[in-house]
């Protein structure tokens, strides 16, 4: 092959362990460059390959042991402008992982940079690799973009009311239909839950309600936690754990950008999206633990602790949406620190009784490497969060499983719907990787995006 040859300029990606025989493949002088230059084919190693009168001639990377699907997006964020292609990448990094790959790899958030380091260059560009449907790539990634802008977004500039103004903007672009109960319209609904955590900040709760879709086709329902900003109520969080609180609307992110990517898709199915948008702030108004507060389903609740907000503002919308019985219904929001104790930041929970659709999730998430674990709905600890002065407590005092018994908080809110599954996401990226900066992320979004589409829409 004859690097340099074609106006795009070829791409390689290697696994650490196949280095000698990639290398006989290289025309002799870029075979002695990589030779000369060190290369291994280590884990993010990129290899420029030098062409005449000092011209790129194209590129290899370092695979290392090929443990990330999307290290590929190392070429986008370093590689100079210019229109590349890729010509060799071993099996499972090529395809539309490679484009999504290339995608996010493009990703930066630079709201706040007086001089933008995005205008420094052009970005590179791919040519599409032959067989990928290119507009579904990007129509998740846009979703993905999207739900990352909303959550690095800091919280004064992030609260109920520019979370609202997100949403207009996308069922705008739509054509869908957007509803707000605001204040203390949200008492006279009878949503007092989403109200009496919202009531301490300044910033008015409300009740964001999308709806896209023709009503004969299947009902598709996203409920995301939407508290903008988490004090911790009265039971104070300290510093660090308000450090990232920013991002306890990543719930609410996800679920816009799974939506838009969804009626971007224009899939057959009839859409709603349910956001309580809250600020959990301290004030002399501020509900107290040991309070009880009446809930939209009927069920008093016991306040075990004020930091446990999430899951008070989402019975309540979890309540609405039950009201439908739609044939799917996901629930997404940044619930508990015992999810990130189970299994950490990259493999976020989920809970369903469906194992229908827990298979389906998972083996979606395997397919386009968007990660997720069942964690079981297990009945047992349905007592640890029995009140003795009222239905439910929403913090019992039982130190374990805390993942496990905020979901079966959330499970007494839904009676109707048998297909529904909870996720309890980070929504942020602690340790960089290649397209996966520190920040938000969109956890969970690509692999439910699939099973919806799976399920109502084209075959995949």
């Amino acid at each position: 092959m004859e690097l340099g040859s074609r106006p795009a300029r070829p791409l390689y990606a290697v696994l650490q362990g196949e280095v000698n025989a990639f290398l006989e493949r290289l025309p002799p002088a870029h075979a002695a460059w990589l030779r000369a230059t060190g290369f291994t084919g280590k884990d993010g190693e990129l290899a420029l390959l030098p062409g005449d009168g000092g011209a790129l001639a194209g590129a290899v990377l370092g695979l290392g042991k090929g443990r990330d699907p999307h290290a590929l997006a190392l070429f986008s964020e370093r590689l100079p402008s210019g229109i590349y292609r890729l010509e060799y990448v071993p099996d499972g990094f090529g395809g539309a992982r490679a484009l999504y790959g290339w995608a996010i790899g493009t990703y930066r958030f630079e709201r706040y940079r007086r001089t933008p380091r995005a205008t420094s260059r052009e970005d590179p560009r791919l040519v599409i690799p032959e067989g990928v449907d290119a507009e579904t790539v990007s129509r998740v990634a846009e979703g993905v973009f999207l739900a990352r802008d909303l959550i690095n977004t800091p919280a004064n500039d992030m609260g109920p009311a520019e979370l609202e103004m997100a949403a207009r903007k996308i069922a705008e672009a739509q054509g869908a239909t957007v509803s707000v109960i605001e204040g203390g319209e949200l008492l006279k609904s009878d949503y007092p839950l989403i109200y009496t955590v919202g009531q301490a900040s300044p910033r008015t709760p409300r009740l964001i309600d999308v709806v896209w879709g023709r009503d004969e086709h299947p009902k598709v329902t996203l409920v995301g936690k939407g508290v903008c900003f988490d004090t911790g109520g009265l039971d104070l969080k300290n510093a660090s754990g308000m450090a990232t609180m920013k991002k306890d609307m990543g719930g609410a992110a996800c679920v816009l950008g799974l939506a838009h990517a969804i009626m971007e898709s224009s899939l057959p199915v009839r859409l709603r999206v349910l956001i309580p948008a809250v600020e959990n702030s301290v004030s002399g108004v501020a509900y107290r633990p040991g309070d009880v507060l009446p809930s939209r389903k009927g069920l008093f609740v016991e306040i075990g602790n004020t930091d446990a907000e999430g899951r008070l503002i989402l019975a309540d919308a979890l309540a609405e949406a039950d009201r439908e019985e739609p044939a799917l219904m996901f629930c997404l929001a940044t619930l508990t620190g015992a999810a990130r104790a189970a299994t950490g930041m990259e493999l976020p929970p989920f809970f369903t009784d469906d194992d229908g659709l827990a298979s389906d999730l998972m083996e979606r998430g395997r397919e386009v490497h968007d990660p997720l674990w069942r964690l079981p709905l297990w009945r047992s600890y349905e007592t640890a969060i029995d009140s003795p002065i009222a239905d439910v407590n929403n913090a019992p005092d039982y130190p374990l499983a805390g993942a496990i018994t905020a979901a079966l908080f959330l499970d007494r809110f839904v009676s109707n719907t048998k297909c529904w599954a909870h996720f309890d996401i980070p929504a942020w990226t602690d340790r960089p990787k290649p397209g996966r900066r520190r920040g938000a992320e969109a956890n969970g979004l690509r692999a439910m995006f699939a099973v919806v589409r799976q399920r109502f829409g084209r075959t995949p």
